[in-house]
């Protein structure tokens, strides 16, 4: 059988050579300190604070008024702009065959314009690219460049039928776009090309991908998408390494027209993202985080979710959060306005959590002006606010490890609609209520490096686990840190493989017994007060003698010379008939979490039940006492800051060159899980007890959105002051 692992993919003669070069970069499994021989950033990167997007349609040529918008970009303040240029439609001259021009361009050069007007006003400039479609005589004359069916049909594009769909993996990207790039950074004084939706547009059987893929693996392509499939699996990493190849290709290309310049594929997100993130954290100078808006129950930390996703492989490298004046449903209304507060929302929620804020309008035309006021605002808040925006690093001490291996491996596991993420979204609306900052963390940044800004990490349900990871949270709990693990956490291997035991169980204090569960009905929870009293898992539940369990229970038993535990099971019984409802058991006195203080300082919590998916799930306000208890207990230590008041507050801390800052972001809305909303419901009096770091002194507190400076007082490394309210966001600058 051939090889398919992926040094045999770095060897092929299909992709020797061009894998390994991302301009002269090398793309080989990198050092904890960065990529071997890595293109520098351009020295740009990290100026621009506020991006603006101007996607034209095909038809502003003649119609829209550059002029508007070079006044409105200066009016704003912003520093830095992405243009259409080309790619599916061309909005200057092109000479690049079957680089179909803009039917409505005549002899004008709307992007060359717009290019010289914003670089008069000093702005950063992007150009824009889309290669996803292309049109009739493209296919007629190349047709290998077009995707293709599993039934070998060429595939018409779903929403503009004129125009077909192209193979992402093949020559109309590898050659024709090349081409195109190189005449836009050769053609205009351009910093970088922005390549939207260029990774494809599902799977694609076309010639080129069927003979590659051959010639890398030796298989056909898959017909199934199980990720347990070997060829499958061998495909996915096939295409992974294509995909870098290309950005290298592209990325190459400009670097020798313009050494200061690179290209930003439209790339990157969360746990179910294909694309391997520690690599991709590693080759770009910048990412754009293009989760627009929010679409159905979604809440707004969505937005600040994907910016601390981006950070955990992008380190202090810029995370620009992408948002869209419109609304963001599957019937993609691209000409609508979404309500002024949504707007402010989203935005306040990614600026809280590190990123640059970058607008989206498709269209030079306004047929709907009702936005322009709202985002004017927010930007030139976000311009007199500048210096306390630039942040060095964050200072949570908690953070949620986030786990593509899983996501690729164990998402619906159980046969069930659950996600693979559901657990780790419990956890972050757990965090959020209990206001405790905190950050996420990537499964391939585990090193003592990377961890060490944290006192405790959270695995909520990581089944993909490999044996060095495992060995990092050892070490990482012996250095005197806190674990929490949940339900099925690492009992597979990092390729999905299971194990005949936990790969961490020595950490659980817990064996596994063989089976999962579930999904269980009428279920509980005793809380064993009186064997533990006064527990610090128990805190708030005093008047509690039993609560709700969860849905999967995974059947352990305990390694250690004492199983006795704080909460322990009381067994499933019948919901129906009403009559027959009431134990058929006594309590168990089965261990439903396990807690374990260990030599060095290491504090261990593992729940071997779904409470973080099922907390997602239900939002049980027992579950979530105890996820925060168990935060409070692994942690050992005060939060770096305080927050009481009323509402629901997301707090995340930073410090700055000269300063710290804490946000505060006002979620207390009844539209809170389903946007937009429709009007901000303000906050009374919030007081903060902040820990500087260092030993740094304050000597001026400023609130930067309600303005004027606040009283405070010190006493050691504590600043205790009180924000009168909130709007939407208020930020506490302490100069130091």
């Amino acid at each position: 059988m051939p090889d398919l692992s992926r040094r045999h993919f770095l060897k092929s003669s299909a992709l020797a050579g061009a894998a390994l070069t991302f301009g002269e970069m090398d793309l080989r499994p990198a050092r904890a300190d960065g990529p071997k021989g890595a293109a520098p950033s351009p020295a740009w990167a990290d100026r621009p604070m506020r991006w603006s997007q101007l996607t034209l349609v095909e038809n502003d040529p003649g119609r829209f008024s550059p002029k508007f918008w070079l006044e409105y970009f200066k009016r704003i303040r912003s520093d830095a702009v992405c243009l259409s240029a080309g790619g599916c439609v061309a909005y200057y001259p092109t000479t690049v065959p079957y680089h179909h021009r803009s039917a409505w361009l005549g002899d004008s050069d709307v992007f060359g314009e717009l290019v010289a007007g914003c670089r008069e006003l000093g702005m950063v400039v992007v150009a824009r690219t889309d290669p996803h479609a292309t049109y009739e005589d493209a296919k007629t004359a190349h047709p290998d460049w077009i995707a293709v069916t599993a039934d070998g049909q060429p595939r018409r594009h779903w929403a503009s039928p004129e125009m077909w769909v192209t193979c992402g993996l093949g020559p109309y990207n590898f050659d024709f776009m090349t081409d195109v790039t190189k005449e836009i950074a050769a053609r205009y004084p351009v910093d970088g090309i922005f390549v939207n939706r260029w990774d494809g547009s599902g799977m694609c059987y076309c010639e080129h991908c069927r003979a590659n893929f051959k010639a890398a693996t030796g298989h056909d392509l898959p017909r199934t998408s199980d990720p347990r499939d070997p060829v499958r699996r061998s495909f996915e990493t096939w295409r992974e390494e294509r995909l870098f190849s290309l950005w290298g290709r592209w990325d190459g290309a400009v670097r020798q027209i313009n050494p200061d310049s690179c290209v930003v594929p439209n790339t990157g997100g969360g746990a179910s993202f294909p694309l391997d993130m520690v690599r991709v954290g590693e080759l770009a100078p910048s990412l754009i985080a293009d989760r627009q808006a929010r679409h159905g129950l979604m809440p707004p930390w969505a937005n600040g979710k994907s910016g601390k996703e981006f950070r955990a492989t992008l380190g202090r490298k810029p995370v620009i959060s992408c948002f869209s004046i419109g609304l963001e449903e599957a019937y993609r209304w691209k000409d609508s306005v979404q309500s002024p507060a949504e707007i402010r929302l989203w935005v306040a929620d990614g600026v809280a959590n590190g990123t640059r804020p970058w607008f989206t309008k498709f269209g030079g035309t306004i047929n709907d002006p009702r936005w322009l006021e709202p985002v004017a605002e927010i930007y030139n808040w976000c311009a007199a606010a500048e210096p306390y925006l630039r942040n060095e690093r964050p200072l949570a001490r908690v953070a949620i490890v986030y786990s593509q291996q899983t996501a690729r491996y164990a998402g619906g596991r159980r046969g069930g609609a659950e996600s693979s993420e559901d657990a780790a979204l419990g956890w972050y609306q757990a965090l959020i209520e209990a206001r405790i900052p905190f950050e996420m963390v990537h499964e391939g940044r585990l090193d003592a490096e990377h961890l060490a800004p944290f006192q405790t990490l959270i695995l909520p349900d990581l089944v993909a686990l490999s044996d060095a990871q495992c060995d990092q949270l050892r070490a990482f709990v012996a250095r005197g840190g806190g674990l929490i693990a949940t339900s099925e956490t690492s009992l597979q291997n990092e390729r999905g493989e299971l194990r005949r035991d936990f790969g961490l169980g020595d950490l659980f204090g817990a064996r596994w017994g063989g089976r999962t569960e579930g999904p269980m009905h009428n279920a509980y929870l005793q809380l064993e007060h009186a064997a533990f009293p006064d527990h610090p898992l128990l805190a708030g539940l005093a008047d509690a003698p039993r609560i709700i369990h969860g849905v999967w229970r995974v059947e352990v038993a305990a390694t250690g010379p004492s199983a006795a535990s704080p909460v322990t099971l009381i067994r499933s019984y019948p919901d129906l008939p009403m009559e027959k409802v009431y134990a058929r058991q006594a309590p168990s006195h089965v261990p439903q979490v396990f807690l374990r203080e260990l030599p060095g300082g290491g504090r261990v919590a593992y729940f071997p039940w779904d409470i973080d998916r099922t907390y997602w799930e239900i939002l049980g306000v027992d579950h979530g006492q105890l996820l925060r208890n168990a935060v409070a207990w692994a942690t050992h230590e005060p939060v770096p800051v305080a927050v009481t008041g009323p509402g629901l507050v997301e707090v995340t801390y930073w410090q700055q060159r000269h300063s710290l800052t804490v946000h505060l972001v006002n979620l207390t809305n009844p539209m809170m899980m389903k946007g937009p909303l429709r009007e901000v419901l303000a906050l009374g009096e919030q007081r903060l007890r902040v820990r500087l770091p260092d030993g740094l002194q304050a000597r001026r507190v400023r609130l930067l959105v309600g303005g004027g400076a606040a009283a405070f007082q010190q006493a050691g490394p504590w600043v205790t002051l009180a924000v009168p309210s909130i709007s939407v966001h208020e930020v506490v600058g302490i100069d130091v």
